[in-house]
């Protein structure tokens, strides 16, 4: 009966360790799920900002709320900014595993920045980088509203608008100068042996005049070319002649 009791109590005392480790099993991960969601993790930017990253629940989603501070200058007031993340790190099995270091890993990234809300619009810590981006935490919104400047594009021309074209100057034409008129010499009287002959006047049109003999020709057109221009050889052979018969 002793040995029977013996046995009994071995029994109850292993199950009351037992449920002791249990009960502190569950309160160090109570402790640690408090730590996640009510102790902030603190950080500074780039440009000595400081931040604070507080995780909430909403629904299925966890959301993120970063709240930074500037530092004052002088007596103007730093900046003050703030911006909401939004995602299910819960489908990555590290992050369940170990939350905070996965919020631990976007800090990394932010504090890289000199504004910790002008950062990437997804992240993807090291830990959950394989999961698609329901898994990963999406930017959601800001304050105050952060704008890009959107590049200006030139506007197009209407339709109806013609390019002017360049004024081409004129081309003046180069002036020509009248060429000077060569004045045509008179005719040379003829020297006969027996003395000058009184000069007689140009037939008139019209009137036919008897045409000299060949021989006289022929003398004619000698003394032409001795005493005559070229371009009056005819003119004067002919008078030559002329005077002889």
């Amino acid at each position: 009966m002793k040995a029977v009791m013996s046995v009994l109590l071995l029994v109850l005392a292993a199950v009351c360790v037992s449920h002791a480790q249990t009960n502190n099993s569950s309160n160090d991960n109570k402790q640690q799920q408090r730590s996640i969601w009510d102790d902030p993790i603190r950080f500074s930017t780039k440009s000595k900002d400081t931040c604070t990253m507080v995780v909430s629940g909403a629904g299925d989603y966890t959301r993120l709320r970063v709240s930074c501070k500037g530092l004052s200058q002088g007596q103007t007031p730093g900046r003050s900014y703030y911006c909401d993340f939004q995602g299910k790190p819960n489908l990555c099995r590290a992050y369940n595993l170990n939350p905070r270091h996965y919020f631990t890993q976007m800090m990394w990234d932010m504090r890289k920045v000199s504004h910790a809300c002008q950062g990437p619009k997804v992240y993807r810590p090291a830990m959950c980088k394989k999961y698609p981006d329901e898994a990963q935490m999406t930017f959601l919104a800001s304050w105050p509203k952060t704008t890009t400047p959107k590049p200006t594009t030139p506007k197009p021309s209407k339709p109806g608008q013609e390019q002017r074209k360049p004024v081409v100057p004129a081309q003046t034409k180069p002036v020509t100068t009248p060429k000077p008129v060569k004045p045509q010499p008179q005719p040379v009287k003829p020297q006969s042996g027996k003395g000058s002959q009184p000069r007689k006047p140009t037939p008139k049109p019209g009137k036919t005049t008897p045409r000299p003999t060949d021989q006289s020709d022929t003398k004619a057109s000698r003394l032409a070319s001795e005493y005559c221009w070229k371009s009056f050889h005819g003119i004067c052979s002919y008078f030559i002649s002329w005077f002889q018969n």
